[in-house]
């Protein structure tokens, strides 16, 4: 249950603004005193549709499987496999850094990064890759830096909050969100800061952080506020700002719209989408709104082919949109309340992954259920990452899968 009752108790209130708590998981065991308080000691979010039968026309064969350590460890993170030299990289909640070839998902090296103590780092965003490091975040407001052949320390940096997105680079500069708002861009080889842009973050937010999207030499990046910011590159020098999503309701509660999902991009046009308001379309180069969805919101991601864009939304429903004019064309609701993965595109199919460790592969045409695999044992909640004829999978009981459709 990944939303918040708007808080209504004073001295708690108080409590939280000096400990500097702006967001709430309430998936983390430290906060289920307060989950219970508001709800009544129950959980209210729909429970999960039983799996229909019917005959598969899609037949999955896993082609191997691992673990990294202890995935998330049920937390709310931007832990997310990436992809580069011919390598998968992944990393748990405790310090674990895996590197393992794409193929046969044989492990080329392991680390386990401590800090000067010698205890866990808490790994919270990441990794993301670049030319010759893997980069990766943690919720004590740090930048690790890995040597992309053997996982070897190369820097370590100290950032404004914790890190709850995937760090991205781009020309040797690291970009990266932190959970205060700020965008900061770090140099690839040494860690130092080269700058940093400053936003305000609402009082009451979803917990989570989208990660910046990088065209040539402009960063896109989406906000708590429901707005979408374009910053240079090189410099972070402000470029446009937009408001993809207007704050409705009368209670905080009714008027979040926080952007946490990885925005994405075809022709110029960038697509987004808000917890609580809607999706749309924006012109890169002056922030124009070129249509807006407010029935089709999403908090866990979007994806693409040439014509439409595919997205779940909070029900578990996944839904078909025409990129020209953000038309509704067809809505899955078989999988509904199994907290559905952003989907992605695989070989002409829509695949995601749900609340019990299936991987479900929907048709594009209509959306109905043309096969599935269980990978793991508990929730997938990482966005499915295409490589060619596989995709890959990573749950957060720390199985990582790669899969093939026959």
């Amino acid at each position: 249950m990944r939303f918040f009752h708007r808080l209504t108790i004073l001295p708690l209130l108080i409590a939280l603004t000096l400990s500097g708590c702006s967001a709430f998981d309430w998936a983390s065991e430290s906060m289920s005193g307060i989950k219970d308080y508001f709800t009544g000691g129950a959980d209210n979010a729909d429970p999960p549709s039983a799996l229909i039968e019917y005959a598969p026309e899609v037949n999955a064969e896993v082609l191997w499987e691992g673990s990294v350590g202890v995935g998330t460890d049920e937390q709310t993170l931007k832990l997310v496999p990436a992809i580069g030299s011919g390598r998968i990289f992944a990393a748990d909640r405790d310090g674990l850094v895996q590197a393992r070839d794409l193929t046969t998902g044989a492990l080329a090296w392991e680390v386990v990064i401590e800090d000067q103590n010698e205890d866990e780092v808490h790994f919270s965003g990441g990794p993301g890759v670049g030319a010759s490091s893997v980069i990766l975040g943690t919720n004590d407001a740090e930048v690790i830096a890995l040597n992309i052949d053997n996982g070897i320390q190369l820097w370590k940096t100290t950032v404004s909050s914790e890190v709850l997105s995937v760090p991205v680079v781009a020309g040797g500069i690291v970009i990266l969100r932190t959970t205060d708002g700020s965008v900061i861009a770090l140099n690839e080889k040494t860690g130092q800061k080269i700058w940093s842009y400053e936003h305000n973050v609402p009082a009451l937010t979803v917990r989570g952080t989208g990660a910046p999207l990088i065209i040539e030499d402009t960063i896109i990046e989406g906000y708590d506020n429901g707005k979408l910011m374009a910053l240079r590159l090189e410099d972070g020098k402000y470029v446009w700002e937009s408001s993809v999503t207007i704050p409705k309701g009368r209670s905080e509660v009714e008027r979040l719209v926080d952007i946490d999902i990885d925005p994405i991009e075809s022709r110029g046009v960038i697509y987004t989408a808000s917890y609580n308001g809607g999706s749309a379309a924006v012109s890169i180069l002056d922030g124009d709104v070129l249509w807006r969805n407010e029935a089709v919101s999403s908090h866990t991601g979007l994806s693409q082919d040439e014509q439409y864009l595919y997205i779940s939304n909070s029900d578990g429903h996944v839904l078909q949109l025409d990129k020209r004019t953000g038309s509704s064309l067809w809505e899955q609701k078989d999988l509904h309340g199994r907290k559905l993965t952003s989907p992605v595109v695989y070989q002409g199919y829509v695949v995601v992954g749900d609340i019990e460790g299936y991987v479900h592969w929907l048709s594009s045409t209509d959306g109905r259920q043309l096969g599935r695999v269980q990978v793991a044992g508990d929730a997938i909640d990482a966005k499915p990452i295409v490589v060619g004829d596989t995709i890959y999978i990573y749950a957060k009981d720390g199985t990582l899968a790669a899969l093939k459709a026959r």
